[in-house]
């Protein structure tokens, strides 16, 4: 037990010492949320004018998909600051000190999951100033934004392990920006599977995004442009179990990795 309470405590440590530097940099907070707030207004407002359903009805279909995208794009923000700390010797100094060895990627777990809140809250009322709104009960909401956070959690290992691995953090950006776009891109965060070509229904289907977005749209009551679907498989008929299982077999594939990666280092 005084094992698990000094690795408890020395999470906690790291994961203030994470979220000091945001406090500390709110400037990286804004140009986070530019991405997002572009999207909702380029294609809500702009594309969305000349859906048939009209721009409120798009609006209310984008915006759970926004949210999603968001988590994504954090797999950035984590990833270079992993590699930032690698490159800088700040890992080899921990690892030299009395503190637990998994503090320092538990701590930067806990740090990404508090930001990632401090965004969902954020997008929250960015959305309910352009008119979006949940339509079923809070308890559903809540549930939502519990599954989108789940999401952030595995996309937080994967980031990490990313930025165990690269040789530097300026090449983050040359692996991450060009992988999340088509993953974002060919996923249903615009437009619903129904409404693509077949073969592209199917991976847009079976993208991990494309479950948590789903599940999300059901839970907050935004159908929105997304027809009723047509689509017999149990992928689309069961968005809340895949938006549970994605992040779980994420978390499991890349927790591990990350784990042992921070452990070989310096070897």
């Amino acid at each position: 037990m005084s094992t698990l309470r000094w690795t408890y405590r020395d999470s906690l440590t790291m994961a203030g010492r994470n979220m000091s530097h945001v406090v500390r940099a709110p400037e990286e907070l804004i140009l986070y949320f530019s991405l997002p707030i572009m999207f909702v207004l380029v294609f809500g407002y702009v594309f969305g004018s000349g859906m048939a359903a009209g721009a409120d009805a798009y609006r209310e279909f984008l915006l759970p998909g926004v949210f999603v995208m968001t988590m994504l794009y954090g797999l950035g923000a984590t990833a270079t600051s992993v590699a930032n700390d690698v490159n800088r010797g700040v890992v080899d100094r921990f690892r030299s000190m009395p503190v637990a060895r998994s503090a320092l990627v538990t701590g930067r777990s806990i740090a990404d999951l508090l930001r990632a809140v401090l965004e969902m809250a954020t997008l929250v009322v960015c959305g309910l100033l352009v008119g979006w709104q949940w339509n079923n009960g809070w308890a559903d909401a809540l549930l939502a934004i519990g599954l989108i956070l789940l999401l952030r959690v595995a996309i937080t290992w994967m980031g990490i392990f990313l930025g165990l691995v690269v040789p530097n953090q300026d090449a983050v950006g040359l692996i991450v920006f060009p992988a999340a776009f088509p993953l974002s891109a060919l996923s249903n965060v615009f437009v619903s599977p129904d409404q693509m070509p077949h073969w592209l229904g199917v991976v847009s289907s079976w993208n991990p995004l494309s479950s948590t977005v789903a599940a999300a749209r059901e839970l907050f009551g935004n159908p929105g442009l997304a027809p009723p679907s047509t689509d017999p498989s149990w992928v689309a008929s069961h968005p809340v179990l895949l938006a549970v299982l994605w992040p779980a077999v994420l978390i499991g594939v890349f927790a591990p990795l990350a784990v042992r990666r921070y452990r070989s280092l310096g070897r």
